[in-house]
């Protein structure tokens, strides 16, 4: 993509109302603008990120065997009503009626909904376990939307729903999709630590909070400092009858937000216990019977009876983990982003567009990167180098390549690690090796 046809519109000044790094960032690196009070509009850089985001949050989902869907956004008050909910909920939600004057809501979650459609055209046991989920925006009408898209009403979120015929089979799905977070969040360059939770509005009696380790997280975290040697990647979620075991090292630990951490009351040693800040991004439940059982959410069994369904539900925030992995990795000068969920890999610099030789050396590198595939954003506008490189940094991509007459001169390519700061030169072939190994 060229620069000088992209819509970027980056800004020098940190906008007033934006009060924490992701917020201010997403704003000055024009990856969203506000429409209303929590509700933002995607910009195309921003864009880019979320469905990278969304792209391993789906792949994750389907190696643990869930089936994706797609619910609508708008539910029936009824289904509410069969639960209970549609009245305990509270305020958040955004109830409407429409032109026949049936009460309708638009959806802050979906147990309701999901479990109406089971109960619809599953019959036996046979059909069990069953996991279904939806990467959907939803709406919740917080009382004091702050802090851009992490705490904002219309956000985009991913919701697995699983469907077992016991306890222990309900356990294999709820410890399955624990190993998929795993390891989607370290697919994304992050820390994430599980945290025993209250079930909340959602109900059940099992619960973790997935929480990232961010210098300006939203609340203070403890947790032994065994997490810190712990590589999610070898868990295998497909492995159902052993996945437990499997993820016990992760469960064992201790790990509290400081809602719940009674330091008298800890059992880890003061050395082993690590102290910092986190946010959450994702937050799994086993709730049994809560929705079927009401719902009538039933299959039969071996035996002939008839039996209410065993059922969990899995969130990730989607459009939370682009505000949560900005807090995470940044730095005075704008955003870093990790390689897997970056708008584009490289930056390239032409530091001099009237010379013809700069000129013509990133047209070629533009168009032999872009035909092996790799991401680029070309910056050829016509301004001066300094506001070249203070707009590369502010976006954060992985890699900036800058051409210009003195390197040309040498035969050489600065290229930066916007992670790292080091710079090192290298010949144009060998960039292009380099970027499509």
């Amino acid at each position: 993509m060229r620069l000088s046809r992209y819509f970027l519109p980056t800004t020098k000044e940190t906008p007033a109302e934006a009060q924490i790094p992701s917020h201010q960032l997403m704003l000055r690196a024009g990856l969203v603008r506000q429409g209303a009070a929590g509700i933002y509009s995607w910009l195309p850089i921003g864009l880019r990120v979320l469905r990278k985001i969304e792209q391993i949050v789906r792949e994750e989902q389907d190696l643990a065997g869930a089936q994706e869907m797609l619910m609508s956004t708008v539910q029936s008050a009824d289904l509410w009503r069969e639960t209970g909910r549609y009245d305990s909920y509270g305020k958040e939600m955004l109830r409407i009626e429409d032109r026949h004057g049936r009460e309708m809501l638009y959806g802050p979650t979906n147990e309701d909904m999901i479990t109406d459609l089971f109960r619809r055209d599953v019959r036996s046991y046979r059909d069990l376990p069953m996991m279904l989920y939806h990467v959907q925006w939803k709406f919740r009408d917080e009382i004091r939307p702050r802090f851009g898209v992490m705490r904002g009403r219309e956000f985009l979120m991913k919701d697995t729903y699983s469907f077992d015929i016991d306890a222990e089979g309900a356990r294999k799905s709820y410890y399955t999709q624990f190993a998929a977070y795993l390891r989607t969040f370290a697919r994304m360059g992050l820390k994430a630590i599980p945290m025993q939770a209250d079930t909340g509005p959602i109900g059940g009696d099992l619960s973790h909070e997935f929480v990232i380790l961010a210098e300006t997280g939203e609340s203070e975290v403890f947790y032994e400092r065994v997490f810190e040697d712990l590589d999610p990647m070898g868990l295998n979620p497909r492995q159902r009858d052993s996945v437990e075991e499997a993820v016990r090292p992760w469960t064992a630990p201790y790990a509290a937000t400081d809602e719940v951490h009674d330091p008298a009351a800890c059992p880890v040693a003061a050395d082993d216990l690590v102290t910092g800040r986190g946010i959450e991004v994702g937050h799994i439940f086993y709730f049994g019977d809560k929705y079927s059982k009401p719902m009538n959410a039933t299959v039969q069994l071996a035996d002939g009876r008839s039996a209410p369904v065993e059922m969990g539900s899995y969130g990730v925030g989607v459009s939370r983990l682009v505000g949560a992995i900005i807090e995470a990795s940044h730095d005075e000068n704008g955003i870093i982003w990790p390689e897997a969920v970056a708008p584009f890999r490289l930056g390239l610099i032409n530091l001099k567009v009237s010379d013809e030789r700069c000129t013509a050396v990133c047209e070629e590198l533009y168009r032999a990167l872009r035909v092996s595939g790799v991401e680029v954003l070309y910056d050829d506008r016509d301004e001066r180098a300094g506001a070249k490189f203070n707009t590369m940094d502010l976006i954060g991509l992985p890699y900036q390549a800058a051409v210009g007459p003195r390197g040309l001169d040498k035969g050489v390519i600065e290229v930066k690690n916007r992670a790292t700061g080091e710079r090192r030169e290298m010949a144009m072939d060998a960039l292009i090796e380099w970027m499509t190994e």
